[in-house]
């Protein structure tokens, strides 16, 4: 067997290829024999096609069964996976086709398949070596243009491989799975501990109350953004008796409130696991499936994986070194240059601290850093104290431009109350220069496809706040 992603997920399929893989609708499945089957026939395409190793296939298609065993015949033929957000315009699709320049651009991955359906599926996967491209992911582009992360055949087995075995996946499993597959908790996360595993999935669309409640019934995990989580605990359909099957609820993709960790253990009586990844290196950390899990906390560090705090301080920026982290940008070698340390860890540009038994905590992000007056303030912190006060459902902090302290802290916060009163509450538990100098209130906060606040859509809004 080579190192081809491919044929590691593959040896994790179940010896009776007849048991389901995706279970659709009502009652329908498709069997991993299928989608071994489907996935080769759209492999020999590619290589028809003139697709060779290390070709990128862009794909910007509905979330379908076709799309991932598209997915599988890319990594079969030895080309490089290049997932597009569904809900990016022509526009934001021309750079990264114009960045990257794929072989071949898939809209429409039904279609692709019904075009392979005749041919023979391709024998055997293209070799691959573990170090070889397998997928390009461009990060959200939050401080400019994105960037393509390359991710290796062994990174991304690594961290499958570790996900699978730390968060105890077996062939009984059936994954609740209404995620994106565009992004690497959906794309990644979910489906390589599933084929890893040889379990099932609930195969949603997307996340709808009803289906998701409906889904629940026969699933035994869930994955989920917190958005999902906060969705459930608004139904009054979603009761402890339909938690009851689910043996872990994994969030990620953005911070989990520790309100809403708390509401959801009330409610069912069990505790979320919270992790921490990002586009270069998947899952960083994660909570225990067997032990203490904290709110607030992202728990501890993956086999493998080294993380330290940059600058020897007790918080700054989480530096991180092991097999599943990206290799380089994608045709940018400054700026690979400017995100490694000397000795080879990557600088996430999350800020954090670890405790003394080695669980790790998020504070925010380093470009979301507030210095008014001088002073260090991470909006995490501040975030904390106005989401516990009445009235606040959850609150995004932000700096924005003062002529006098050079950054101002502002709330913008979904929830209702008297400005005055709020700042008031929180200067009694924060120091005056981390207390928020105004409080905003509005019905919702700009967020990107997996439920992460844009803070840099609210700094670009509100920058003017406080000009003469």
């Amino acid at each position: 067997m080579s190192d081809n992603l491919y044929d590691r997920l593959a040896a994790g399929f179940p010896a009776d290829r007849a048991r389901p893989c995706f279970m659709i609708g009502d009652g329908g499945q498709i069997s991993y024999a299928e989608v071994e089957d489907r996935a080769g026939r759209i492999a020999a395409l590619l290589l028809e096609k003139g697709v060779a190793p290390g070709d990128r296939i862009a794909v910007q298609s509905a979330k379908t069964p076709e799309a991932v065993m598209l997915y599988l015949a890319v990594l079969k033929a030895g080309a490089v996976y290049l997932p597009l957000n569904t809900a990016y315009t022509p526009g934001e699709v021309g750079y990264f086709l114009d960045d990257a320049e794929p072989r071949l651009f898939v809209e429409d991955a039904v279609a692709l398949a019904a075009a392979a359906a005749a041919l023979a599926p391709l024998a055997h996967a293209v070799p691959r070596e573990a170090g070889d491209l397998a997928a390009i992911l461009y990060t959200s582009g939050t401080t400019g243009r994105s960037k393509g992360a390359e991710l290796t055949h062994g990174a991304l087995y690594a961290n499958g491989a570790a996900l699978t075995d730390i968060w105890g996946f077996t062939g009984d499993d059936v994954l609740l799975h209404a995620l994106p597959i565009f992004h690497v908790h959906g794309l990644f996360v979910a489906l390589h501990c599933v084929f890893l595993s040889g379990s099932a999935m609930v195969w949603l669309p997307k996340f709808a109350d009803d289906e998701v409640l409906a889904g629940l019934a026969g699933s035994t995990v869930m994955m989920g953004a917190p958005t999902f989580y906060t969705r459930l605990l608004a139904n009054t359909d979603f009761t402890r008796e339909r938690a009851a099957g689910v043996r872990v609820f994994i969030s990620g993709s953005a911070p989990l409130l520790e309100s809403t960790f708390a509401d959801f253990e009330a409610r069912t009586g069990q505790p979320i696991l919270e992790r921490y990844g990002m586009t270069e290196a998947a899952i960083i950390t994660s909570n225990p499936l067997h032990g203490d899990r904290i709110a607030g906390s992202v728990g501890y560090p993956l086999p493998g994986v080294e993380l330290r705090i940059g600058g020897g301080e007790a918080v700054g920026v989480i530096q991180i070194r092991g097999p599943s982290v990206f290799s380089n940008y994608w045709r940018n070698p400054e700026r690979t240059a400017e995100d490694f340390t000397d000795d080879g860890f990557f600088v996430t540009g999350d800020v954090g601290r670890v405790d003394p038994d080695g669980r790790v905590w998020i504070s925010g992000r380093a470009k979301d850093l507030i210095i008014s007056g001088g002073f260090n303030v991470y909006p995490k912190e501040v975030e904390l104290v106005l989401d516990d006060l009445p009235g606040v459902v959850e609150s995004a902090v932000i700096g924005v431009p003062h002529a006098d302290f050079g950054e101002a802290v502002v709330a913008v916060v979904i929830g209702q109350g008297d400005e005055a009163a709020l700042m008031a509450s929180a200067r009694e538990k924060l120091a005056a220069f981390k207390a928020p100098k105004r409080v905003l209130f509005v019905d919702d906060l700009p967020r990107n496809a997996m439920g992460k606040v844009q803070k840099n859509l609210l700094r670009q809004a509100h920058a003017a706040m406080f000009a003469d």
